[in-house]
């Protein structure tokens, strides 16, 4: 695809993110967060150039992309839109989290 593959963020995946945001702003540096928002913004990116290139499971279809040492990013290919459906944080346990 030329313009590349557009993003949606599904509500579970966008609370997911502003509640990682939350925790990550009262207990890291500005500094740190920048950096958070940087990879973020780069796999964000990634996916919308060649949502092909991370991790697959076989038996649901759905992708893995790491973004952060504790966080993961969860996502589907839905003809030309790549959804994410879940960011989670690996501070949580692992049985909550919901795809």
């Amino acid at each position: 695809m030329a313009n590349g593959y557009k993003i949606l963020w599904t509500d579970h995946a966008m609370n997911e993110l502003s509640n990682t945001i939350e925790y990550l702003e009262e207990n890291w540096t500005k500094r740190d967060l920048k950096n958070f928002a940087n990879k973020l913004n780069n796999t964000v990116d990634l996916l919308s150039t060649n949502p092909y290139i991370f991790q697959k499971s076989e038996s649901t279809g759905i992708r893995r992309a790491i973004v952060a040492q504790h966080n993961t990013l969860y996502y589907r290919l839905n003809d030309e839109v790549v959804e994410i459906l879940s960011f989670f944080s690996h501070r949580k346990n692992p049985n909550k989290r919901k795809l």
